[in-house]
């Protein structure tokens, strides 16, 4: 990523700022793919290793990755599936894990690029989602008790069923995993692209020569960046909450109980 202004002028940051070619020969090997990578082997190597050596009195560091796996447990998995939230709580924390992981590289001044604003890894996840909760859904009623579950809502008139059906089949399937993903997508390819221009311009700005005014505005937007970068923490955390809540939402739809 060019973040440095081009000799001759300014060049506003734009999408083609956020793809990237191939590493070792390899062309799908991009930065996002190593990032995506990357992140689940942190997010495997970190609950192994938070797991390992539990003792009756924890250890401060059992304290710790106590609190974060219990604010997935109680505060997601069990608040939205209630008893059957053990059968999808690994999932569930490995999701808010890797999407954490996936945002805050947005942040860290290493790689500079949030995963998730290459919109196709977001798609991916919203995929691996679906598959989830549809699976649940079938392995819970059987094939065609999902179905009839998820797209004929109980005590809808049968003469207003044709109508009823493909729009429920186009929220269960359709509507559900695209908004996911593009939720995802939409903010962290925007909050990542305000930094850019923020600190892309600022350093244009602080370097334009014999204007007072521009090199101060210039110094000002570097430092504003600064507080981007904080909020964008924030912003990374939330979505890794909402996309996980989401999900849990979703299963707990496919497998409730016919009324």
């Amino acid at each position: 990523m060019n973040l440095v202004p081009m000799e001759g002028g300014w060049k506003t940051p734009g999408v083609e700022d956020f793809r990237f070619d191939g590493n070792y020969g390899i062309d799908w090997l991009t930065k996002p793919a190593i990032q995506a990578i990357l992140a689940a082997i942190i997010v495997i190597g970190f609950w192994l290793w938070a797991s390992s050596g539990l003792k009756v009195k924890p250890t401060k560091k059992q304290v710790v990755m106590e609190r974060a796996y219990e604010f997935v447990r109680n505060s997601i998995a069990r608040d939205t599936l209630g008893r059957d939230y053990r059968k999808f709580l690994p999932y569930l924390l490995a999701l808010f894990s890797f999407i954490l992981i996936n945002n805050w590289f947005g942040e860290l001044f290493f790689s500079m690029f949030p995963t998730f604003s290459n919109i196709g890894y977001a798609y991916g996840l919203a995929i691996v989602t679906f598959l989830v909760y549809v699976g649940a859904g079938i392995a819970k009623h059987g094939l065609g008790g999902y179905l009839k579950h998820s797209l004929m809502p109980p005590g809808v008139p049968w003469w207003i069923m044709p109508l009823i059906i493909p729009l429920e089949f186009l929220s269960n399937f359709i509507t559900r995993p695209l908004t996911l993903s593009m939720r995802l997508f939409a903010n962290l390819f925007a909050g990542h692209l305000v930094i850019m221009l923020f600190v892309v311009g600022g350093a244009f700005l602080l370097t334009y020569p014999d204007n007072l005014f521009f090199n101060v505005s210039g110094a000002l937007s570097l430092v504003f960046s600064f507080a981007l970068l904080g909020l964008e923490l924030f912003i990374g955390a939330l979505q890794a909450y909402v996309f996980t809540v989401l999900t849990a939402q979703y299963v707990s739809s496919s497998i409730a109980d016919e009324h």
